[in-house]
């Protein structure tokens, strides 16, 4: 029976088996049952399944919505246009530009095997040398996806690499201003210091946008095989010197608050075997054959971008528009963020 529980908020299953028998008619026959998959604090992502199998619904967040930045289209083109490359992704079922089924627009899509590893406590049992062969995968998988030709696969409109920038440093200002509802200590200063030293990009590629270990799945019984790379919602065409720090921002948060620090978006990168990040720029040099050498900007970038976006989930929580736990600290991380940035930028 299709299931109206509460833990579907956001999800009318009995309107998306009536979408999914006019779109894409056999592809999951049956009563539906779904599941919000938790961890996700940006774009909703569910589990549903007519018993027999499962698939992977996605859709955009409740409420208060940043312009832009949550674009089920656009989520479904890449992920649609990398089928076929080095970069695994899963099967893009269908797509539904039309909010008036479900309220929101969605896409679904094929639900690989494996874990996206957010904590430590669950990468170390695999021991060191398991773990530090995962994340030279993620290093390697970035640069794969940083090789894609992407006019070759039909993506020379996905954005626009001459600028880029710049316009990261405007709009992620401009996503602030959206959010901004309390003072946050040297987060002006930070935009200040970003939009008065934008270095010249490096050549344009596909850029996810919000790389990290938890953001692929890592197939433990099958030779530790990244099976997919997942939330594409921030992808274009850019510099691909931002997916370097992100990935490195993400890390060094984890490093400065330690074993005891408070919580954070992961600290997986604690686990022993991890690469460190000099390790991670090294590999990264090595595989994709590109200048590293000048990343405080793009780390400052990183670390400003990351402060807007929790501060988008922290508004939407304090507004109760958020479904699923681990909101309430929320807040609390955006002043580590902007601390780091503005002494990545001070160098």
């Amino acid at each position: 029976m299709t299931s109206s529980d509460e833990s579907v908020q956001g999800l009318d299953l009995d309107a998306l088996r009536a979408w999914l028998d006019a779109e894409v008619p056999g592809e999951l026959p049956g009563d539906l049952g779904a599941t919000l998959i938790t961890g996700g604090k940006s774009n909703l992502t569910y589990a549903v399944s007519n018993g027999e199998r499962d698939v992977i619904v996605r859709r955009p967040p409740l409420g208060h919505v940043l312009a832009t930045a949550h674009d089920m289209g656009r989520e479904h083109r890449i992920m649609a246009a990398l089928a076929g490359t080095a970069v695994p992704v899963p099967r893009m079922i269908a797509s539904c530009p039309d909010d008036s089924v479900i309220g929101a627009p969605f896409y679904v899509m094929e639900k690989m095997s494996g874990t996206a590893f957010q904590r430590a406590a669950d990468l170390e049992p695999l021991g060191s040398e398991r773990i530090r062969d995962i994340t030279e995968r993620l290093v390697d998988t970035l640069a794969e996806l940083h090789a894609v030709d992407y006019e070759a696969v039909g993506l020379g409109d996905f954005g626009r690499p001459d600028g880029y920038l710049e316009r990261q440093v405007a709009r992620w200002k401009k996503q602030l201003e959206a959010s901004h509802s309390r003072e946050i200590e040297g987060i002006d200063e930070l935009a200040a210091r970003l939009s008065a030293n934008v270095p010249v990009s490096s050549e344009g590629t596909i850029v996810h946008g919000d790389y990290r270990l938890d953001n692929v799945l890592v197939d433990t019984q099958d030779g530790d095989r990244i099976t997919t790379v997942l939330d594409w919602e921030m992808s274009t065409l850019g510099d691909p010197l931002t997916d370097v720090a992100i990935m490195l921002a993400y890390q060094n948060l984890a490093l400065a608050a330690g074993p005891s620090g408070s919580a954070q978006v992961t600290d997986a990168p604690l686990a022993p075997g991890y690469l460190s990040p000099d390790d991670v720029v090294e590999r990264y040099a090595m595989q994709s054959g590109r200048d590293v050498s000048e990343l405080g900007f793009h780390l400052g970038l990183a670390y400003f971008k990351l402060a807007v976006i929790l501060e988008g989930i922290h508004f939407r929580y304090t507004q109760g528009q958020t479904l699923g736990a681990g909101f309430e600290g929320i807040g609390a991380m955006i002043d580590p963020l902007v601390r780091a940035g503005l002494d990545a930028t001070s160098k």
